[in-house]
């Protein structure tokens, strides 16, 4: 080799081992200024609060909590922009993604104009997705009158994955917990809760997949207590003002480096097509989202408040609390994994035991499973990662004991976005099976679940969109229904921290089930034991043939899960 070419290597390999180095030893800031703050103290006089009022009188509401199932994306959608255009003194988004995109982008415009008109703008943010041009997010903390804090940060360059790679050396344990809840809320009147994140692939608006999901429009007494839940994160020590973390000049740095790339992809796809680059300074039609993604995503209407029918019942918030996530992942880490319960209005013998019954565990998860203890005839379950642990099998064999019907849908192998975490499913399918729990995996396609569960996707979205089951929901004898963040998995239940809406209404449960058990025959797969042998057969009216192998997923995907599944513990998954 020549002497010049080595020197070059040495120096290549000194350079990069450097950066190893300096990526292993980046450390957090140790002196942070947090200013305390709360939600809204009295949200009386608010224009959210009036309409609030006027509505529960029409209805002549015997409770004060009401609440809208939201399935489809433009509800989803609009119930954000609603809740945007019309708070005037404060918004509070707790997520565990909030992606750069189309879809995002017309939601921050609205964030932005709302801080311009005095509305006092709070976003909390798992750390895990701010790399690369999600870390464009960032910018809103450097806008007046918004906050922006990160929950359970890495220290480091937020630039690329390499960087975050980098970052998570010596931070393996930290990196598998995550804030994993979800809220939206406005003037401590109304909020959205459930599984959504923020995203075009929340709201049916991905070119190559988009989730299936849910989430509750809430209004009345039970937001202060999703409120409460929030200030409890946004004031704990684990959450970093991202100013702490990313200074003005790096945030620059950041989106020069997304202009880049944005620009390069724009000429590689106009080469692709044979056209010209268009001059400097215009419009790059493979930068950043199509025009396509943008119509779809800016023609949404903010979801009209006042004729919205909110149904009003009694309701608990269950939500993990900070401290199960370690404040220091050194040594003498404390994990303090308490669950906040609220409290029902005009409690009743039984709501009362609904709260004490669920507060016995020590985490959401850990109190559903308390809750599906008392199940008497049948359970409706959706989780899209669903691996269960010691417990649930547990719970679910008690259950089934006592005569109690369970049927869960999950993700097929091929509508999981994450196809290791199936493995973690797959090992248990034929024990839930033979144990009596009935099983569907969702169909990957443009699934339609009907007004509740609604389209993965909305009109015009590419032929080669599939869908992706995202909601987390749990129906209970017809009577109480379960909406949240979390999936039944060991994930959930020990390290991510989860958030859920219990509602004791027959009238949602029953709106519930019916699009439940339509999305089950009509758009997946019911899985059955046949003399040991696992059949898939095919959706009602689908026209496709029962099989014997994951339907939809390729011979290579099989065995590469065969291959590598069983060296992951269920608890990573």
């Amino acid at each position: 080799m020549p002497s010049s070419s080595f020197h070059a290597l040495v120096r290549r390999s000194v350079a990069l081992l450097a950066l190893l180095v300096l990526g292993a030893c980046a450390q957090l800031p140790k002196e942070v200024n947090r200013p305390v703050s709360t939600a809204l103290a009295s949200p009386d006089g608010t224009a959210l609060a009036t309409l609030l009022r006027e509505r529960r009188n029409a209805d002549k509401a015997r409770f004060d909590s009401g609440f809208l199932l939201l399935g489809g994306p433009q509800a989803a959608y609009g119930s954000r922009l609603a809740l945007i255009e019309n708070a005037q003194k404060t918004l509070d988004l707790q997520y565990y993604a909030i992606h750069a995109d189309a879809s995002t982008g017309r939601l921050v415009r609205g964030l932005r104009a709302a801080a311009e008109r005095g509305v006092r703008v709070r976003i909390l943010l798992d750390d895990f997705h701010t790399i690369g041009r999600d870390a464009l997010v960032l910018g809103l903390a450097f806008i007046p009158n918004i906050e922006m804090r990160l929950f359970n940060p890495l220290a480091g360059s937020r630039g690329t994955g390499f960087n975050r790679m980098l970052n998570a050396i010596g931070e393996v344990s930290r990196i598998q917990q995550r804030m994993h809840n979800k809220l939206f809320l406005a003037d401590n009147v109304m909020g959205v809760t459930g599984g959504r994140n923020l995203g075009d692939a929340y709201f049916g608006n991905a070119i190559t997949g988009n989730f299936v999901d849910v989430d509750v429009l809430a209004a009345g007494p039970i937001v202060q207590d999703l409120s409460r839940s929030f200030d409890s994160y946004w004031n704990n020590e684990r959450a970093y003002p991202v100013q702490s973390l990313v200074s003005r000049e790096e945030f620059q740095r950041i989106r020069d480096r997304a202009r880049r790339v944005d620009q390069e992809l724009s000429d590689e796809a106009a080469e692709a097509r044979n056209q010209p680059k268009p001059p400097d300074g215009e419009p790059r039609p493979g930068a950043g989202p199509t025009a396509e993604q943008r119509a779809r995503a800016w023609d949404e209407k903010p979801l009209d408040l006042r004729s919205a029918a909110f149904v009003w019942a009694p309701a608990l918030m269950l939500a993990d609390a900070p401290g199960k996530i370690p404040a220091d992942s050194g040594p003498g880490a404390v994990r303090n994994p308490d669950l906040v319960v609220s409290r029902p209005e005009l409690p009743s013998r039984s709501a009362t035991a609904l709260a004490d019954l669920a507060s016995s565990g020590d985490t959401v998860v850990e109190g559903l499973l308390h809750l599906i203890g008392q199940a008497r005839t049948d359970l409706l379950i959706i989780s899209p990662y669903f691996v269960p642990g010691p417990d649930m099998q547990q719970a679910f064999a008690a259950a089934r004991a006592r005569g109690v019907r369970i049927r869960v849908l999950t993700n097929s192998l091929a509508s999981n976005d994450a196809p290791i975490a199936h493995v973690g499913y797959a090992r248990h399918r034929k024990a839930l099976l033979a144990a009596g729990v009935e099983l569907y995996e969702l169909r990957s396609e443009q699934a339609d679940f009907g007004n509740v569960f609604g389209s993965s996707g909305g009109s015009g979205v590419s032929g080669e969109s599939r869908a992706m089951l995202h909601s987390k929901v749990l129906v209970m004898d017809g009577r109480l229904l379960v909406v949240g963040s979390m999936n039944l998995d060991l994930r959930s239940q020990l390290q991510n921290t989860e958030i859920a809406l219990l509602i004791r209404s027959g009238e949602l449960s029953r709106m519930a089930a019916e699009q439940i058990e339509r999305g089950m025959r009509e758009r997946a797969w019911h899985v059955e034991l046949a003399q040991g042998t696992l059949v898939w057969h095919a959706p009602e009216g689908s026209g496709l043939q029962d099989t014997d192998t994951e339907p939809d997923a390729s011979a290579t995907l099989r065995f590469l899960l065969r291959l590598f599944g069983p060296l992951a513990p269920d608890q990573l998954l």
